[in-house]
């Protein structure tokens, strides 16, 4: 049985992406077979692990929108034991579309309930935003990953996802529970950083990883060469950082993944 973690917060530039990106390929190199959905129109994951986005005649959106089949879709990728749904600037519209559409909330989930026990890990990259696309992650989901920046007004907007996480919960999806906060952006030199791991441990106890992702010139460098960091300088800080959490991950899970 595999772990479906959605990865979510509607505060852009919090580092959603890059954990994405990063975490599947740590996954995949310790050997753990990850499927990495992208339902963002921007399709940041799928160009970051090397898809080419322009050329795609079937992506997410053709799932979402019951057009075509998961093994339609599905790639493998260049990185160990990693495939991706891929997303495209198709998606802007799915919203829309779907909303007059019955069981709008839970296509996703209809997928990848389907394909669950093939995977150890699936991670889901989310739009920044709280719209259908997202709710559509949250309720395919077991579980949601929070990253939140190691800057002011981290917290800003946190509660509205936290609302949206017990709507969800109320309406499409009762076992859903927080997989964890992890700080990201963390600059040792800034006394902000700390002070707001204080702040954020404090609001989410024992939910906040003890990982936590430093700001890096490589982990920064890897998105435009298309690749994870860990494939780009393994020996780098970021992708220390993400080995360390995809163990922690791997940890706390160790009694449901296969």
């Amino acid at each position: 049985m595999g772990r479906i973690i959605s990865i979510a917060n509607q505060k852009g530039g919090v580092g959603k992406t890059t954990t994405a990106i990063n975490l599947a390929a740590s996954l995949g190199v310790m050997e753990f077979s990850v499927l990495l959905v992208d339902i963002d129109p921007q399709s940041n994951s799928s160009s970051g692990l090397g898809i080419d986005v322009r050329n795609l005649d079937i992506t997410v959106y053709n799932l979402i929108a019951e057009e075509a089949s998961f093994d339609e879709v599905v790639q493998k990728t260049n990185y160990p034991n990693l495939s991706i749904l891929p997303s495209s600037i198709n998606l802007v519209g799915a919203e829309i579309e779907l909303v007059n559409q019955e069981n709008r909330e839970i296509r996703l989930k209809k997928v990848l309930d389907t394909v669950k026990d093939k995977y150890s890990f699936i991670l889901i990259d989310s739009p920044p935003s709280l719209g259908l696309l997202t709710v559509n992650g949250l309720t395919a989901a077991d579980t949601v990953l929070i990253p939140v920046q190691c800057e002011y007004y981290a917290l800003e907007g946190l509660g509205q996802l936290l609302r949206t996480i017990e709507l969800v919960k109320y309406n499409f999806n009762q076992h859903l529970d927080i997989e964890g906060v992890l700080m990201t952006m963390y600059d040792s030199r800034l006394r902000i950083s700390n002070s707001v791991i204080e702040d954020v441990r404090k609001h989410f106890n024992e939910k906040v990883f003890k990982t936590v992702i430093a700001r890096n010139v490589r982990l920064a460098e890897a998105p435009s060469y298309n690749m994870p960091v860990i494939e780009y300088d393994a020996t780098s800080t970021g992708a220390q950082n993400y080995l360390a959490l995809a163990n922690e991950l791997i940890q706390k899970n160790k009694n449901i993944i296969s």
